[in-house]
């Protein structure tokens, strides 16, 4: 019996990952994964209902306790960025809806939860993803790797799982590391080789200058 299951979002307009995992973070494992793809030539109620629709099947058919998504930021492709925000209201409203708590995750908490690494690029966290869900073959296209990734964030937060009952420790060996990340992560990490090097969250990272036309 999983102790939490979880619907994980990575908005997109056009394509629009869906994954749900069973929980504890430290075991987690896949129950269902997908991309809702929407065409650019449909009329964009047409696009929001056929991803709501499909939301609210998996919800109905897999009964999740919760709901995670990645948050939008809109930058130099706003076009893109609303649309992805448009489908974030989508998840909102379905989980006030089915009485569900819904949580965003920056992209950079996602990364960081599944790689160590807050700026990691999508090669490194599906690969990531395929080896802490341990799946035989990596997630394809990202956009379901990254939906796995969100539901992955969401379930290695506090408050979840063993981890929360037993005063912040998991399973032996799964309690965090002084990195900040689970045991099973820092081994993945380390089975990965060079190329997939952790940072210390708690080191501050450097703000971006902004230009004088900002």
């Amino acid at each position: 019996m999983f102790e939490h299951r979880v619907l994980g979002v990575d908005p997109g307009l056009s394509r629009c990952g869906i994954a749900i995992l069973d929980g504890p973070g430290h075991r987690a494992t896949v129950v269902d994964s997908e991309v809702v793809r929407t065409p650019a030539d449909m009329a964009l109620g047409g696009r929001l209902h056929a991803i709501h629709a499909r939301l609210r099947a998996l919800v109905t058919a897999h009964r999740p306790a919760s709901m995670a998504v990645e948050r939008v930021f809109i930058n130099a492709q706003a076009r893109t960025g609303t649309g992805a925000m448009q489908v974030v209201g989508l998840v909102h409203l379905l989980a006030a809806d089915a009485d569900l708590p819904v949580a965003e995750y920056t992209p950079s908490q996602v990364k960081a939860a599944v790689t160590g690494v807050g700026d990691a690029d999508k090669d490194q966290v599906t690969f990531m993803v395929q080896r802490l869900l341990t799946l035989d073959v990596a997630p394809t296209p990202a956009d379901r790797a990254d939906a796995m990734a969100v539901g992955l964030c969401h379930l290695q937060q506090p408050g979840f799982g063993r981890r929360r009952r037993s005063g912040g420790q998991g399973r032996a060996g799964d309690q965090a590391t002084t990195t900040g990340m689970s045991s099973r992560l820092a081994e993945a990490l380390a089975a990965a080789g060079p190329g997939l090097t952790a940072v210390d969250p708690a080191r501050p990272r450097p703000t971006p200058s902004k230009g004088t036309g900002q």
